[in-house]
């Protein structure tokens, strides 16, 4: 049963460009950095091709998620929407999902950190693990201070990762105009369907990010205009920018650079081939900016995280302290010291192995449900057509299941195991 008593309310502190930053800052990192590479060794050039597939299924899930924080602005994103336009079971398994998902992304995006740093300074791998804990407690902490001191560090973060993918993009070109006609032949014979749509998915969660806006809803200054506007332009600024590092990568390098699967290449393409470019003075430059986009996206997955805890808390889905606000009902206290955590834990593990796949499928999920909250709608409040949430959602539950029958069983098993946990959460309550 849905909570009935009045709860304290976020100050509305977020304008377009805020919570367009907020959302480059989600998206712009182990998607620009690590997945195109995966990709392009999985579909080739035609790379180009999966990033615009990933692109569209991400633009209709997006206008389904700024209808839906238009309509319904409060932290929580699906979460709530599944619970006021769908049924309880829907809401929270959509926020399980959420949670499942980030949570195993950030402790990835602060390992990731880590290693960047260690492979610039050349300091021992075995401090992977205490670098990225310190650099999950220094970004829990700014998130305590509340959203508008968060948004200036996120500007902050997301300009330095702009700066050194123009500084790629401006290394590749001259290479790129005179190798790219043979570099950059679309198909080749073993590049099959199946390919390109193991890469569209890949690349469909590097656009991820850009749910943070709609989870920022109950902060955002007229969310109904402020909402939709950032996630357009947030989208649009993202496939410019993943298009234009694919084809300038590969047409200066080639997919068997830019694509090359060996641990030290998977793990920072980017960098591998504007090392091959113009030397290893430049790779620093692009590793730097690798880690102020892990740095981003860590942060901006603490803010989202604790968003959907506060949420969960106000329903009793999760222990109501976690819906507690601090003096200032600036930022959720206990749910993003509970966010940092969680986060810690899953650094300590040190495992990321299917943490990519995993949340493929966990996202995915979370966005058909999204989809099909969005076609709840009533016709007075939409913004945009209905067949904008049948395409998202048909093209969500297509793709979850391009991931390895691993990790969809998995997945599958995780949310029945949450369902039985929200119904006797609620039988006793």
């Amino acid at each position: 049963m849905a909570v009935t008593n009045p709860q304290p309310q976020l100050k509305r502190e977020l304008g377009v460009f805020g919570a367009t930053f907020m959302g480059l800052g989600s998206i712009v990192g182990t998607g620009v950095f690590v997945s195109i590479g995966i990709a392009t060794g999985i579909a080739g050039s035609a790379v180009i091709l999966a990033i615009f597939i990933g692109a569209l299924v991400a633009t209709f899930n997006g206008l389904n998620s700024a209808q839906l924080a238009a309509s319904h602005p409060v932290s929580g994103g699906t979460y709530e929407y599944g619970y006021k336009y769908l049924t309880p079971a829907f809401g929270f398994t959509a926020g399980w999902m959420f949670l499942v998902a980030k949570t195993a992304s950030a402790a990835t995006a602060a390992l990731g950190f880590a290693g960047y740093l260690i492979n610039i300074l050349g300091l021992s791998s075995n401090l992977i693990v205490p670098i990225a804990f310190i650099a999950v407690a220094i970004m829990t902490i700014i998130v305590l201070t509340g959203v508008k001191r968060s948004n200036f560090a996120n500007t902050a973060i997301v300009s330095v990762t702009l700066l050194s993918l123009v500084f790629f993009i401006l290394a590749c070109l001259p290479r790129a105009i005179f190798e790219g006609a043979s570099n950059l032949s679309l198909f080749r014979s073993e590049i099959t369907l199946a390919n390109i749509l193991q890469a569209s998915a890949l690349m469909f969660v590097a656009y991820t990010g850009y749910g943070r806006i709609a989870t920022m809803g109950e902060e955002a200054k007229n969310p109904r205009e402020t909402i939709p506007k950032a996630m357009i332009v947030c989208l649009l600024l993202t496939m410019l920018l993943y298009i234009t590092v694919a084809v300038v990568g590969i047409g200066a390098v080639g997919v068997d650079v830019l694509g090359n699967q060996s641990p030290e290449i998977k793990t920072a393409p980017l960098q591998a081939a504007v090392r091959t470019v113009a030397g290893s003075s430049a790779s620093v430059v692009l590793a730097i900016g690798a880690m102020t986009a892990m740095l981003g996206v860590l942060l901006n997955l603490i803010l989202g995280l604790s968003r959907v805890w506060l949420a969960m808390g106000r329903r009793t889905d999760a222990p109501k302290f976690l819906a507690r606000l601090n003096q200032q009902q600036t930022t959720p206290y206990y749910a993003v010291i509970l966010v940092g955590a969680t986060i810690v834990l899953l650094v300590l593990l040190g495992n990321v192995k299917t943490t990519w796949s995993f949340s493929a499928f966990s996202v995915l999920i979370y966005y058909a449900i999204t989809n099909f909250a969005a076609l709840k709608i009533p016709p007075q409040e939409r913004l945009f057509p209905k067949w904008i949430a049948i395409l998202g959602l048909l093209s969500c539950l297509f793709l979850a299941f391009w991931v390895e029958s691993s990790i969809w069983q998995a997945g599958i098993a995780l949310i029945v195991a949450g369902l039985i946990w929200h119904k006797v959460r609620r039988a006793v309550s």
